[in-house]
């Protein structure tokens, strides 16, 4: 399924291996990881095109779905279950509905969803008109997002309590802004402002002009400059024990995003790594996350971010293939306490079927680890 601008396949969890291990080996063979073509499985050779989503019926008590995310990498062997991803997110009450977990209420469906990997719920609401065989989600539609192409059926997610989701809190450093000083392999010693913050995803938000980028680069350009980069890199690995993530070397978060001022009529123009490559476009997450910085007084985006006076701001963040538009609530009393995040998203059933495994993926130590089937 195409989730937002992601795109994966979705497993009910009753049909994966309950051992993690094994649950793992299973998905790197699905999507032929390690490989930088991932030219034995289903991956599409770039992070955003290597991602899973598991979906079951939920045991918490207001929740009618779980929703384990896993992050894989074309050339890793890793499977991430730490992370959010906001788009994958949008696709999983439509494949709810198609595998009959839960059923449509109108002409729409909304469903309390419940990420696993930071227990993090949201209100997920999806169109469910009345068809000659009954109930059905809708894919087609006017709705349209930045980096998918066409338009679709509108998806809206109402985030519910997203502050500190891998984070202790929405600040972890206890900071609205911190000055640190980088020192790296690759790169010489700087120093910059940045913005620690997790409101969905763990982010670190720093001005593109204090490493040398303009803010405005193609995502090629960033990706071609490994002296950027290493910059970049240096400093998420010392933005990660400020963060309370310990040691980040091998995680995929936080997120590193270089802000400047908008170009095209929008908010704040940002250029998203995740965390080693430049995103074609940003995450939900991060975008939710970079709208809430935007908001902070005293944060590295303001002063950067053109926002209106508003209790009730859209954030438009711009991105190298657009914008994502976010809409905040805020606490009147307080402006700078977050207590809704909304946005639009789209999704569509690409295909159903079967993906074969190898057989020795189930055997550890000579032993069978799941019946075969």
């Amino acid at each position: 399924m195409r989730g937002g601008s992601s795109r994966g396949p979705f497993f009910l969890a009753s049909d994966l291996p309950s051992d993690v291990a094994t649950r793992d080996r299973v998905l790197l063979a699905v999507m032929g990881s390690p490989d930088r073509r991932q030219i034995d499985g289903l991956g599409g050779a770039h992070p955003l095109t290597s991602k899973v989503g598991i979906v079951n019926k939920s045991s918490t008590t207001g929740v009618a779905l779980d929703f384990l995310f896993a992050q894989l990498q074309p050339d890793k062997d890793t499977v991430d279950t730490t992370p959010n991803c906001g788009n994958m997110l949008a696709a999983v009450v439509p494949f709810a509905l198609e595998r009959g977990l839960i059923e449509a209420q109108g002409d729409t469906t909304t469903v309390r969803v419940l990420t696993l990997n930071t227990d993090m719920q949201c209100d997920i609401t999806v169109q469910t008109p009345m068809t000659p065989n009954g109930r059905r989600v809708r894919y087609t539609g006017n709705a349209r997002i930045d980096g998918v192409p066409g338009t679709s059926a509108p998806i809206t997610i109402n985030f519910l309590d997203t502050a500190g989701s891998v984070c202790h809190g929405l600040l972890p450093t206890g900071r609205v802004k911190d000055r640190v000083t980088v020192r790296g392999a690759g790169c010489d010693a700087f120093t910059l402002d940045v913005t620690c913050i997790d409101n969905g995803m763990p982010l670190v938000i720093f001005n593109a002009s204090d490493i040398g980028a303009t803010g405005y680069e193609s995502v090629a350009e960033l990706n071609a400059n490994a002296a950027l980069k290493a910059r970049i890199e240096a400093l998420r690995l010392l933005a990660g024990p400020l963060m309370g993530l310990g040691d980040v070397t091998d995680k995929n978060y936080p997120k590193m995003t270089l802000i400047a001022a908008p170009r095209h009529g929008g908010s704040i123009s940002t250029r998203s790594f995740i965390p080693h490559v430049c995103h074609d476009a940003i995450g939900v997450l991060a975008a939710v996350t970079v709208a809430t910085a935007c908001v902070l007084k005293g944060s590295v985006c303001d002063g950067v971010a053109q926002m209106p006076e508003s209790d009730e701001p859209t954030v438009s963040v711009e991105h190298p293939t657009g914008e994502l538009s976010v809409a905040l609530g805020l606490d009147p009393a307080n402006p700078q306490n977050v207590k809704k995040a909304a946005l639009l998203r789209t999704a569509r059933l690409i295909m159903r079927g079967e993906v074969m495994v190898p057989s020795d993926v189930f055997i550890k130590n000579n032993k069978l680890t799941m019946q075969i089937k």
